[in-house]
């Protein structure tokens, strides 16, 4: 993910989230509504969220430390996470209990000209912010659906945007719909179960974003053409014949681990194998450039050893490889 692209959506949400929070609560001042109360609280998590995001990548920018070798590209991941806990107990859970409330102790809504003006102002905002959200996706997507490129995303900032300004104008339909219905039936018990359905909504959604960030925070392998690539790059059909077994891991988004066992020819000199094996990073890094640690082991390949299988031991908690790839 382009780090200029990611922050241009993040600030945009950000601008968006700030101006609708603080129109939102006037607009409850005056109302008394809790779709409005719930849309403010909803409004001022998203901007945290967004804070959120902008320091992790500030953080993840840290040069590596002897205590931390590989960097902290994973600050990245880790706030990511945070921002799904803040909207399911900020957002969500507050929603769900102002919902609850109003069904209980319903009021009627005073001043109603204020929050279906809010409403219709912060859809508009909230559609130029999803709009910068798309548009910046879109030059990462390529081919895949948004399913694809929410669940396979290793920059999470992009996805988590995504999610949240697509829950916000979810959210602030519900809200216009359980005002709308409270005011055509005198009945303000429809304020309430628009609530209801924005806690709902926000939950469903840091559920989705925690489990999404919690595999990155697990590490994830590289992705099926950037793996096709290395395999590519790694072998020379001369000193490096095979690759036995592979593993990759994403340090951050941008920042690639690669180990490998490979095969070479049981009479090379120590010095070919040296030279062969600086060959095969110098190929790595020129077809996957954000693969920034390369580690490549070599052996010699085994007819006998490959028909055994592969060895569970070899990579504790790692993929089972192919029999073809020993």
């Amino acid at each position: 993910m382009s780090a200029s692209g990611g922050t241009k959506a993040i600030v945009a949400a950000l601008a968006a989230n700030l101006a609708i929070a603080v129109a939102k609560f006037v607009a409850f001042i005056f109302s008394g509504s809790s779709s409005m109360l719930a849309e403010s609280v909803h409004s001022l998590a998203d901007s945290g969220n967004q804070a959120l995001l902008l320091v992790g990548g500030k953080k993840a920018k840290r040069e590596a430390t002897p205590q931390h070798p590989f960097g902290y590209g994973r600050e990245r991941y880790i706030y990511a996470f945070l921002v799904s806990i803040v909207l399911f107990s900020v957002g969500g859970m507050f929603a769900l209990y102002e919902g609850y409330e109003k069904i209980k102790h319903p009021h009627e809504l005073t001043n109603w000209y204020w929050p279906v003006g809010v409403l219709v102002f912060a859809i508009i905002a909230e559609t130029f912010s999803f709009r910068t959200a798309i548009k910046e996706s879109n030059a990462l997507r390529g081919q895949r659906s948004w399913k694809e490129f929410v669940r396979h995303a290793k920059a999470p900032e992009l996805p988590v945007v995504l999610l949240e300004d697509l829950g916000a104008l979810v959210g602030l339909i519900l809200a216009l719909g359980g005002v709308g219905l409270a005011l055509l039936t005198g009945d303000s018990v429809w304020d309430g179960i628009g609530t209801l359905c924005i806690g709902i909504l926000l939950i469903l959604i840091a559920l989705v974003l925690a489990a999404e960030t919690k595999s990155l925070l697990l590490g994830e392998s590289a992705g099926v053409e950037e793996t096709q690539k290395i395999e590519a790059a790694v072998v020379d059909g001369d000193t490096v014949t095979r690759i036995i077994h592979m593993r990759t891991l994403h340090l951050g988004p941008e920042e690639l681990l690669v180990a490998a066992k490979i095969a070479v020819q049981h009479d090379d000199t120590a010095t070919e194998i040296a030279a062969a094996i600086d060959a095969a990073e110098s190929r790595i890094r020129e077809a996957v450039p954000i693969a920034r640690v390369i580690y490549l082991e070599p052996d010699i390949y085994s007819e006998s050893e490959a028909a055994k299988g592969p060895d569970p031991e070899a990579s504790p908690g790692g993929p089972t490889p192919h029999p073809a790839d020993h």
